[in-house]
């Protein structure tokens, strides 16, 4: 869904040609897959999804001046007018890799935070931005300028054929709040992480990204509160699948899939996941590939496949795969979808080395997690985890009940840097991102345990909800341009008066 679309509306006969392109797309895969030749040189990527704020700590629609100011490729508008995504250059896990990439997200948030000084606004990022409020998902104002978003939320809101209906457990009453857009959406900010595999280990990487995507998310948790209300610690996960979802209650029913999905089994091939997104969903956007003027082949004679690309794109795995037929040789990719933005460079750097490094180190075990797990239990695991952040308890192979940040802090961890070790990262990396995720996961402090603390404590001391998220939000853009790693960020006392750190 990166790519701009020519309409926001389509007719009947082009809804039933594209059908016949996405199979014959689809078939045409199956056998490139079979004998071509990839990239196998497993390098790694990032997309990281930003907010705007304003003076008062509130959403800044000013996304379209930002990033003309901005005039770097680099930052690319989201559907959000007060969000902006930038692109980080490709890396590797090897050497200083990773050390490099922390200086790319911290040097992405600098630049940016020029072309933003100029219209008043300020970047942050941040799984959910605290301070957005009804009001605004309500306006007409909150969407960015583009054919591609107006025709998404077109044919979300025709298809599921009434309004989206947020219901996210949480204190009191948690949310139960309706939207006849898909603005809920533009709310949720994350850092997408790329890693490019072989064909042969493509389907081993998948599984282990999905068989540790519960713990993954515990750790990385940074969306406590969104409208208001405190509700999950990564509130992300419900929100995106609700926002999204074009199934009304009785589709729900009878068992039809969700657009936002974990997915049902574990997979032999990088096929079946193609194969069941060609199989279970319709179209969404059916651009064909003559409609968007592209061409059948690359330079380097591999197939485009516009029409296969463009539906994956409109079916948001937490663990997508990428198929991209490059300029002189394609390669695929695995991309990670399910971290939260935020909140600091090292924060978000040490999030992308336990995920690389804990998936090859799950991909190399003798015997894979994946076959000592069913796929039901993770995804139960997922969703506690998304619920309960590294308070979590979930059952783990070998070890039965656990706590999820022991079991990050005994295990996992530990395993994920011996997993870099492996694809060739310096010592002195693996040291200062090991460190950084043990002592999260031992005082159990991730960005939503932070906020979550701040705000009682800003509570306590006499804020109301809305005066205490704004004092928080600022106090979490001061603590991501410390750079410090959140688990040192102070907590202000929970007494009333004068808020001090602790």
């Amino acid at each position: 869904m990166g790519r701009e679309v020519g309409t926001t509306e389509y007719t009947r006969s082009q809804r039933t040609r594209y059908r016949r392109e996405l199979r014959r797309n689809l078939d045409l895969f199956e056998s490139f897959l079979d004998h071509a030749e990839f990239v196998t040189e497993g390098t790694i990527g990032v997309e990281l999804e930003l907010n705007l704020i304003g003076p008062d700590a509130r959403p800044a629609l000013t996304a379209v001046e930002v990033l003309e100011t901005a005039d770097d490729p680099g930052f690319v508008h989201e559907i959000g007018v007060f969000n902006a995504e930038a692109d980080l250059p490709i890396t590797t896990p090897r050497g200083q890799g990773l050390r490099g990439m922390e200086q790319q997200f911290a040097d992405r948030l600098e630049t940016l935070q020029r072309a933003a000084d100029q219209h008043d606004t300020r970047v942050i990022a941040i799984g959910h931005l605290p301070t957005i409020d009804e009001d605004l998902l309500r306006g007409d104002q909150w969407r960015s300028p583009g054919a591609r978003y107006e025709a998404l939320e077109t044919t979300v809101m025709q298809l599921r054929g009434e309004e989206i209906h947020l219901r996210i457990e949480g204190e009191g009453r948690g949310l139960d709040v309706e939207f006849d857009t898909i603005a809920p959406e533009a709310a949720c900010t994350s850092m997408q992480l790329h890693l490019q595999v072989a064909p042969e280990l493509f389907a081993d990487t998948w599984n282990a990204a999905q068989a540790i995507a519960g713990p993954q998310v515990a750790l990385g948790a940074n969306s406590p509160f969104l409208l208001g209300r405190r509700l999950w610690h990564e509130t992300r996960i419900p929100t995106f699948v609700q926002s999204l979802d074009v199934r009304p209650p009785e589709y729900q029913e009878q068992g039809v899939r969700p657009r936002v999905w974990f997915g049902e089994r574990w997979i032999t091939s990088m096929f079946d996941l193609f194969e069941e997104n060609v199989r279970l969903f319709p179209a969404l956007i059916p651009e064909s590939r003559s409609m968007a003027e592209e061409p059948l082949l690359t330079e380097g004679a591999a197939p485009t496949l516009h029409e296969l690309m463009l539906h994956n794109g409109t079916i948001w795995r937490w663990n997508r795969p990428i198929y991209d037929p490059g300029k002189d040789m394609p390669h695929l990719r695995v991309e990670n979808r399910l971290l939260p933005a935020g909140p600091t460079p090292v924060d978000m750097a040490a999030n992308a080395a336990f995920f690389y490094g804990i998936t090859h180190a799950l991909v190399e075990e003798r015997r894979p997690l994946w076959s000592r797990m069913s796929f039901g239990r993770a995804q139960e695991t997922f969703e506690t985890c998304a619920r309960w952040g590294l308070e979590a308890r979930v059952t783990w192979p070998k070890l039965g009940r656990v706590r999820v940040a022991d079991l990050l802090r005994q295990h996992l961890i530990p395993q994920a840097m011996d997993g870099l070790r492996d694809l060739g990262a310096d010592q002195d990396v693996v040291e200062r991102y090991g460190e950084a995720l043990l002592e999260r996961a031992r005082t159990g402090r991730n960005g939503a345990r932070w906020q979550i603390d701040t705000v009682m404590a800003l509570e306590s001391q006499g804020r109301d909800r809305q005066q205490a998220l704004a004092e928080m939000t600022e106090l979490y853009l001061a603590g991501q341009r410390s750079g410090e790693p959140v688990h040192r960020w102070g907590v202000p006392t929970r007494h009333r008066g004068t808020a001090t750190t602790a």
